[in-house]
């Protein structure tokens, strides 16, 4: 089962309000709309963080090519919609503010945009000095109607079981799991987001899968021996 699962689209609810928080205003985003997709997609990110220092439609294009990724990230190491909506707009609006000094290294865009997910979303931990508790919404949402209800509430508890584990993981181990079952990414894309070689993020991985499985195993036992 893949503990990392149907984010919900709360990021990307309102145009206005995403303008509003991230520094991108809705005429920019309504502007930004009109430009042809195709031409959009072959604009490299060098390309438009080039335009985006001096022409602020470019960022809403960058923005909207980014938007959901950075959601689905801060939404699993949160564990809830509204904190995971602030954080994605913090995230944005740092992005902006620091784009005119921002110098390519010969990693990723997103990998910088990540980064400072990151921070603001440790930020945020520190704040509240606590590990955050998974929402209903966050093991499945709504009862499928395919589903018995019994079949239901026994899936919502296994996802929420395993997202209260990931969640006690090291924050480099969140990241990997999400970067790997959240956005179907490569070893060697994780490795360049993460600054490490390919091997070192299979190392990696093969790490946190062993860690897991142990928490979940001591989990059962506790969970056994309170009944």
């Amino acid at each position: 089962m893949n503990p990392l699962e149907s984010a919900p689209r709360g990021g990307q609810k309102s145009t206005s309000q995403r303008g509003r928080r991230g520094g991108v205003s809705e005429s920019e985003q309504q502007r930004a709309s009109r430009v042809e997709p195709s031409k959009v997609a072959e604009e490299s990110d060098v390309a438009l963080i080039a335009r985006a220092k001096t022409e602020p439609e470019a960022f809403g294009l960058l923005y909207e090519r980014y938007v959901a990724r950075i959601y689905r990230y801060l939404y699993y190491r949160t564990g809830n919609r509204q904190d995971a909506e602030d954080l994605t707009a913090r995230t944005f609006y740092r992005a902006l503010k620091s784009l005119p000094r921002y110098q390519e290294r010969g990693l990723p865009f997103a990998a910088w945009l990540y980064r400072i997910a990151h921070n603001a979303v440790a930020n945020w931990l520190r704040d509240r000095s606590r590990r955050p508790v998974a929402a209903l919404e966050a093991a499945g949402g709504i009862a499928s109607r395919e589903r018995e209800p019994h079949e239901e509430i026994e899936r919502w508890e296994q996802q929420e079981r395993l997202l209260r584990v990931v969640r006690l993981l090291p924050p480099e181990r969140q990241e990997l799991l999400i970067f790997k079952f959240v956005e179907g990414m490569s070893n060697a894309e994780i490795g360049a987001l993460m600054g490490r070689t390919e091997g070192a993020v299979k190392s990696l991985y093969h790490r946190t899968l062993v860690a897991l499985r142990e928490e979940l195993l001591s989990e059962t036992g506790r969970a056994e021996e309170d009944e």
